[in-house]
């Protein structure tokens, strides 16, 4: 190979690795920050390829998606005095590289620390000022909309908008969750004893409510009875007394031979008697017509 060869591959390599030192390229999610000795140069938010100084410029990319902090759990003194487990999460948006670069550099762990330190605040200053019952209730709502006004408000210096911010779970501390399972439980054991109590109450009301309905029946019932057989003995002792007024002989005799059944029909009644007694003498003599 000749001289010209070699020095032709030559300026040739040298140019390849200037061309890939010069120009870069962003993507469509992404900007980019062009800084100079470590000093930011200029800001590169269209996508694309680019070109910059080779060995002198650094080229510092930044997501422009929507971006995700789930922040730890922490817990909140309410505004009645009452504690609450918050565990919630953000979602915010790199808007301006240079003052994200300026503010935390490059890496995103600088601003999730600094984001998650905000939230915490304004999570504590806000619920600070409202009952356990409004972050469980439709005013949640409007309760994150002020924190994440706060939130916004002091990340406006970072470079960052602040898209969301949320609660995704709110739970009571352990020993206050024992403390309301023990006063329900307590509160459903009141309930049942008093719905034994007056269950126990309506069924002493109604037995005695029977028993006196009862009692007055049954003394409706002796009192029909007992008229009804004061009439019917009333009515027999005047038929009697009218049959034997129309025929003495005949009633006196009817009278005795019911006697003689009564007396005799077992077959087992003893009787001593003389013989003159009067009441053998239908035995002795037939009655006469």
């Amino acid at each position: 190979m000749s001289r010209a060869a070699i020095a032709l591959a030559a300026l040739a390599f040298v140019i390849l690795v200037i061309a890939s030192a010069s120009l870069f390229t962003v993507a469509q999610t992404e900007q980019a920050l062009v800084t100079q000795f470590g000093q930011p140069v200029r800001v590169i938010s269209e996508p694309g390829l680019h070109a910059k100084l080779p060995f002198v410029q650094t080229v510092i990319t930044f997501d422009r998606r929507l971006l995700d902090l789930d922040s730890p759990s922490e817990e909140v003194i309410m505004g009645d005095q009452r504690r609450l487990i918050v565990d919630g999460f953000t979602r915010y948006r790199i808007t301006d590289p240079l003052r994200y670069f300026q503010a935390v550099g490059a890496s995103e762990a600088g601003i999730q620390a600094r984001l998650n330190s905000v939230v915490t605040s304004a999570l504590r200053r806000v619920l600070g000022n409202e009952t356990l019952l409004d972050v469980l209730s439709a005013k949640r709502g409007p309760i994150m909309g002020r924190i994440r006004g706060e939130v916004s408000g002091e990340m406006q210096g970072f470079g960052v908008a602040i898209e969301d911010v949320r609660i995704r779970r709110a739970d009571l501390p352990q020993e206050n969750t024992e403390a309301i399972l023990n006063r329900m439980q307590s509160e459903r054991v009141r309930i049942a004893k008093q719905a034994r109590a007056e269950g126990a109450e309506a069924a002493a009301r109604i037995t005695a409510d029977a028993e006196r309905e009862r009692t007055v029946l049954l003394a409706d019932a002796r009192a029909t009875a007992d008229k009804l057989r004061g009439e019917g003995e009333a009515k027999a002792t005047t038929i009697y007394a009218d049959a034997a007024n129309r025929d003495p002989g005949f009633f006196v005799t009817y009278r005795t031979l019911q006697a003689y059944r009564d007396t005799f029909g077992q077959g087992k009644t003893r009787f001593v008697l003389t013989p003159d007694s009067p009441f053998l003498n239908l035995l002795k003599q037939a009655p006469t017509p």
